[in-house]
């Protein structure tokens, strides 16, 4: 359950096995978006034929339409019925922010601790995933969304959203670190060298860090190449211009109002086929 934080498909440097691929949205049970004939067959257990035959005898509605379109894509979000009889009811689009506190996962489920699911009391949390993650120990903001297209286009690699950490370490921080963060650092097990990252330091043990990235527990392992330098706290701040409001306390969550939306709306969405809104 403890992926990397967002986007970056690699092999952790302690072994492990690569994330897998980006994949279509399976809810519940096959892929989405759906033509609306397939959707038909599966949900009624009949074959293309007789779905479309269905749709020419003016039985089907989406979203409260009559349509007789065999080619129609359905989304999970689309009420669709058939004479009547409900296949699947309408779902709200969700996007939702946290303030993740320490010791809560970055999960759906789990078996044994808390995940931020836990946190929410909302009638369709169930069909929330998260668009980026935060360590256990981490705190700060944490983006959800029941919406795979809409959390790929922020999280999926290549997106360089920026994002903004505050970080406390168990000794001072070097002045060269600044220089090193700018270069990026080699991971030559992974095969990778990180993008550039700007580094503040606001006080000897204290900085600023921001990233357009987010590899596995990438910021901890930044300064650990810098003689060993370990963290004491890390916050997430800020994700793209969206920052963690200050009236919103640790395990609290509100919805994305308009103007938050609107940003993330101009960033290009991805091809169904990638979206991975998986846990």
């Amino acid at each position: 359950m403890h992926r990397q934080d967002a986007d970056a498909t690699v092999t952790r440097i302690t072994g492990g096995t690569p994330r897998p691929p980006f994949s279509r949205f399976t809810f519940p049970g096959h892929p989405f978006p759906l033509k609306l004939e397939d959707f038909i067959a599966k949900r009624l257990s009949i074959g293309r034929r007789a779905a479309r035959a269905r749709l020419l005898a003016g039985e089907v509605t989406v979203a409260g339409e009559s349509t007789g379109d065999a080619r129609r894509e359905v989304t999970r979000f689309d009420e669709v019925t058939v004479s009547g009889e409900i296949l699947q009811p309408s779902l709200p689009r969700l996007y939702l922010m946290l303030h993740k506190p320490a010791d809560i996962l970055s999960a759906t489920t789990d078996p044994l601790h808390r995940t931020v699911l836990d946190l929410i009391d909302h009638p369709h949390k169930s069909s929330l995933h998260l668009a980026g993650r935060l360590d256990r120990a981490s705190t700060g903001l944490l983006l959800l969304s029941n919406d795979g297209l809409w959390s790929g286009a922020l999280t999926l690699p290549g997106r360089k959203v920026e994002k903004s950490y505050l970080v406390e370490t168990d000794r001072p921080i070097p002045p060269e670190a600044v220089a090193r963060f700018a270069e990026g650092f080699p991971f030559p097990s992974e095969g990778i060298v990180t993008l550039p990252a700007r580094l503040e330091i606001l006080a000897p043990e204290r900085a600023r860090v921001i990233l357009h990235e987010g590899r596995y527990h990438q910021i901890k392992r930044m300064f650990h190449r810098l003689d060993g330098i370990r963290l004491r706290s890390l916050h997430r701040e800020r994700i793209g211009p969206l920052r963690l409001p200050d009236d919103l306390p640790p395990g609290h969550w509100r919805p994305l109002d308009a103007a938050e939306l609107a940003y993330f709306a101009e960033l290009p969405r991805i091809p169904s086929e990638v979206a991975d809104p998986r846990n």
